[in-house]
């Protein structure tokens, strides 16, 4: 198959990229670096089979040849992103999403959107099945991110019923591991880089909200099954095993060996209190379920930014 792939510089689009080069595909990536990083994609720069466009999927997008599948990977994903870019972050969900499905129309390819578990809000059902419709302000601080991605599946299921797209949508839960921003406001990232440095640990709150953190090759391998034999509907892919922010502080701080302390800062407007998804659909429909433990995808996480100590995207990231 060939591939365009949104956001392919970023966290998730280029490990997207490594899987399917691995598999034999050939891939086109597509980011404009607002929050991608060209390092995430050098290795791949010369590869036969993988090419790549600096641009704004917002922006009108041309793409030559065929293509057998668009993934829509392109947006601020982080909270520091989006509320510092919030009409960018509107944009893409929504005009970035538009143009990506007329690409794929255009070429007759199946459509991916990367949706998030966002669209739940501060969910009021716990764990987070897909059938739950959310509980979400539209109007607070987080509106940007949760109503851009809602608005994007609400436009990709227009173009499967309307347009008879082949279309997937992954709801990704919390996911980590090499290759995201040093400073990029994810409480993962957040506390492995400050452990590092031996600065204060910044907890939110008293740390008893939950998070359920999938390891970044568990996550691609259930985005890629679901690209490969999903259907069209949304579908959760994360890891459910529930650990407290308290409870990530901690093994942080155990594996880093850090003397950062914890310190407390007020919770942000509308930040979810849990988040679990259920997994029910990806176990049977694509017989995925994450292996890697949070201990063990730390550790690696951990061993990847001490790689980066010392560099410039360690300070200005």
């Amino acid at each position: 198959m060939r591939v365009l792939i949104t956001g392919a510089a970023g966290f998730l689009g280029s490990h997207l990229a490594d899987r399917f080069l691995a598999d034999g595909h050939t891939v086109v990536g597509l980011d404009n670096f607002v929050t991608g990083h060209p390092d995430n994609i050098a290795h791949l720069m010369g590869h036969e089979r993988f090419s790549f466009l600096r641009h704004n999927i917002s922006d009108f997008t041309y793409v030559a040849g065929a293509l057998d599948g668009v993934l829509h990977f392109a947006s601020p994903a982080s909270p520091i992103d989006y509320l510092q870019l919030p009409i960018q972050t509107l944009k893409v969900g929504s005009l970035g999403t538009h143009n990506a499905l007329g690409i794929a129309l255009a070429k007759k390819a199946r459509f991916f959107l990367a949706s998030t578990s966002e669209v739940y809000g501060d969910p009021l059902v716990h764990p987070q099945p897909e059938t739950y419709w959310g509980n979400v302000n539209p109007v607070g601080p987080r509106g940007v991110y949760d109503e851009a991605k809602r608005f994007a599946e609400a436009i990709t299921m227009a173009y499967h019923r309307f347009h008879g797209v082949d279309t997937r949508i992954v709801r990704i839960f919390n996911t980590y591991g090499p290759r995201m921003r040093p400073r990029d406001g994810r409480v993962v990232s957040n506390f492995i880089v400050q452990a590092l440095n031996n600065e204060p640990i910044t907890m939110y709150g008293d740390g008893s909200q939950t998070r359920s953190f999938c390891y970044v090759d568990d996550e691609i391998e259930g985005i890629y099954q679901l690209f490969m034999k999903g259907d069209s509907n949304p579908m959760n892919v994360g890891n459910p095993v529930e650990f407290s922010v308290r409870q990530l502080a901690d093994i942080v701080i155990e594996l880093t060996g850090t003397k950062s302390s914890v310190v407390s800062k007020p919770l942000p407007e509308d930040d979810p209190k849990v988040r679990q998804p259920d997994i029910s659909r990806a176990r049977k429909i694509l017989k995925w379920e994450p292996a890697i433990d949070l201990p063990t995808g730390v550790g690696r996480t951990i061993d990847y930014f001490r790689g980066l100590m010392g560099t410039d995207r360690m300070v200005s990231e």
